[in-house]
């Protein structure tokens, strides 16, 4: 009897841990603040293609709190590598096509770390419509251009936007 009571238990701290952690990484205030760079959301419903983990509606739900009436679609010219899309004329990445609010947009905005993890940007899908679509942002280091005997230091101007905020320069 001692070992269920442990079971239950175990499983009950098991399911408070995941329901946190979703909150914390989808939900919360913190660990993600939109850049002031980015325009403000357009009040009118948006159209959005999901090629990842929004495929799932229960990853939708907590996200944005609504299934977004998902459609088949399919964005012609890329292949999926990992996380991100890569131009490839020969290819093709089938996914859903979400109608959302301004608000599950805002939500989707948070989810994927707009601006600092993806960029939102407008592609033709193969029926003609058009819809968001979030790109990974390119990683940005110091020693990407870098010989192989030291380092080579890239002007703070040629960093995006993103990049230059998380690089603090001295003031005088």
């Amino acid at each position: 009897m001692i070992w269920a009571k442990r079971l239950v238990w175990s499983l009950l701290a098991g399911l408070m841990g995941i329901a946190a952690w979703l909150w914390l990484t989808m939900l919360s205030p913190w660990f993600y603040e939109r850049p002031e760079e980015l325009p403000d959301i357009k009040q009118r419903t948006h159209q959005v293609f999901v090629y990842g983990t929004l495929r799932y509606w229960p990853i939708r739900w907590i996200v944005m709190g609504t299934s977004g009436s998902p459609e088949p679609a399919r964005l012609e010219g890329f292949e999926r590598q990992g996380l991100d899309l890569a131009a490839r004329a020969d290819s093709h990445v089938d996914g859903l096509l979400l109608t959302v609010s301004p608000r599950a947009l805002a939500r989707l905005d948070r989810y994927e770390r707009l601006g600092v993890r993806y960029e939102r940007v407008t592609q033709t899908l193969a029926d003609g419509s058009t819809a968001w679509v979030y790109v990974r942002l390119p990683e940005v280091s110091l020693l990407d251009s870098a010989p192989a005997q030291g380092i080579a230091l890239v002007p703070y101007d040629t960093l995006p936007v993103t990049a230059q905020r998380l690089v603090a320069l001295p003031t005088t």
